[in-house]
């Protein structure tokens, strides 16, 4: 075992969730080898033709990736992992949500407008070949370009930007694409929609936090009436202007939003959850030209998170 590989112990719970069958009724290369190779692409942000001998060849590990982030497998995988602590009790529901940009490298432009054709696969009964992915981004799904790949442009170039949802244990709960020019306040709905921790056993998915804790940008009324109508409840801290603007309004301008100081300060963990991606150097500099490759670089290394935390 290499530095950075997946342990034993790591193994054993990833193990059973892996799809048993190959493409066009073949065998898949060993598992544990192949998911290594990618961890170490992810971990270090090597080429991939740079991969080490010990993985096997470089095409089969990407190629893996490429398929396992287009038919949603990596999320499939996260998701179990979530159910399985969340039926051990180990999920904080006290939510925090903040973004962050990546860096694009000058590589990730210039991708074909036409996506390539998806690839078929055998795998566990009912799985349907197809990027799962897009529909967990911000950006035009099934269409080419800057703006359809989630690049956008700012004085440091191309970037990507992460919206994030982490639990009270500094883990990614749910995440989203984006270019990196958008702002985080529209966001919040679409992040927090993307909860979905399955239960064990009988019972829907569980979507909604027990509270959420946000920063100034997302305190816009449209995102406080959302969470109102969810039956969340939410710390959120008003801007100055918006404070000015409802006062001047005088009894029209709504009763003051309730804020807990002492509560926000546990929004440090969407912070500190941030910072353990971007400790995947895959995640902190965006090499991939598709952006569901790129999700399913950021997915893999939140899998990894919950893994080791």
């Amino acid at each position: 075992m290499g530095r950075g590989d997946l342990t034993n112990a790591e193994w054993d719970r990833l193990e059973s969730f892996l799809p048993r069958g190959g493409a066009r009724g073949g065998r898949w290369s060993d598992h544990r080898r192949v998911i290594n190779g990618v961890l170490y692409r992810v971990r270090t942000g090597v080429q991939w033709r740079d991969l080490p001998e010990r993985f096997g060849p470089w095409e089969t590990v990407y190629k893996r990736h490429r398929r396992w982030s287009a038919d949603g497998t990596w999320k499939m995988l996260l998701s179990r992992i979530q159910a399985a602590e969340d039926a051990a009790g180990g999920i904080d529901w006290d939510v925090s949500v903040d973004s962050t940009a990546v860096r694009a490298h000058q590589h990730a432009a210039g991708a074909r407008k036409a996506l390539p054709p998806a690839m078929p696969q055998k795998g566990r009964p009912g799985d349907e070949p197809g990027r799962s992915g897009a529909a967990e981004t911000g950006c035009p799904p099934g269409g080419g370009g800057q703006i359809g790949e989630c690049l956008g442009r700012s004085r440091g170039g191309f970037t990507t930007k992460i919206h994030l949802a982490a639990d009270g244990r500094c883990r990614p709960l749910a995440y989203v694409l984006t270019p990196g020019h958008h702002g985080d306040g529209p966001q919040l709905e679409h992040v927090l929609r993307q909860i979905s921790v399955p239960r064990r056993g009988v019972g829907r998915p569980r979507s909604r936090p027990d509270h959420v804790l946000a920063d100034k940008a997302y305190t816009s009324r449209s995102n406080r009436l959302y969470l109102r109508r969810r039956g969340i409840r939410h710390t959120i801290p008003e801007r100055l202007d918006q404070k000015r603007h409802r006062q001047g309004r005088g009894s029209r301008g709504g009763r003051p939003t309730g804020f807990d100081s002492e509560r926000h300060k546990k929004r440090n963990t969407v912070e500190r959850a941030i910072n353990r991606l971007k400790g995947f150097r895959g995640v902190a500099s965006r090499y991939e030209k598709r952006a569901y490759i790129y999700l399913g670089t950021v997915t893999l290394a939140a899998l990894v998170t919950w893994l080791r935390t």
